[in-house]
């Protein structure tokens, strides 16, 4: 019997569970394997021969090889084991988060320190527009102390 997932309702985001987990096992097997100099030399020299040699998915490869990280978090990819990839292309774990977000390094940086992303939009479904329904009313909370 499958597990109810209430989390999968947040707009543009993947979660990695266990499911997740399994479907990216080899995926993140190769980031891993990316952590050897002389596997990061060989994907460098060749990437489509080395990824040929996991038992990973075309779908998987061809995020990989597209360096579309969000595709491979899709299917099933780790962003932790994802990061080898970026370090392996000289890239620092912003400039990844910025490329996932469409923004610069600069901007990526900037929404960060303001804070991050605004929470409108980024709530579970249906919770923006019952958020209010779900609040205490300002003045009730603790009334029952005095």
């Amino acid at each position: 019997m499958p597990l109810e997932k209430s989390y999968l309702d947040i707009p543009g985001t993947t979660i990695f569970d266990a499911e997740q987990s399994r479907k990216g096992y080899w995926l993140n097997q190769f980031c891993m394997s990316l952590m050897k100099a002389d596997n990061r030399a060989r994907f460098k020299a060749d990437e489509r021969a080395y990824l040929d040699e996991w038992p990973m998915t075309d779908a998987q490869k061809a995020a990989v090889m597209a360096r579309d990280l969000n595709e491979c978090m899709r299917l099933g990819g780790n962003i932790y084991f994802l990061a080898k990839i970026g370090a392996t292309d000289g890239k620092s774990f912003q400039q990844m988060a910025g490329s996932m977000t469409g923004m610069t390094e600069e901007e990526y940086r900037n929404m960060m320190v303001a804070g991050g992303r605004s929470i409108e939009g980024n709530r579970r479904i249906g919770e923006d527009g019952d958020a209010q329904a779900h609040r205490q009313p300002q003045g009730q909370a603790g009334q029952e102390r005095k």
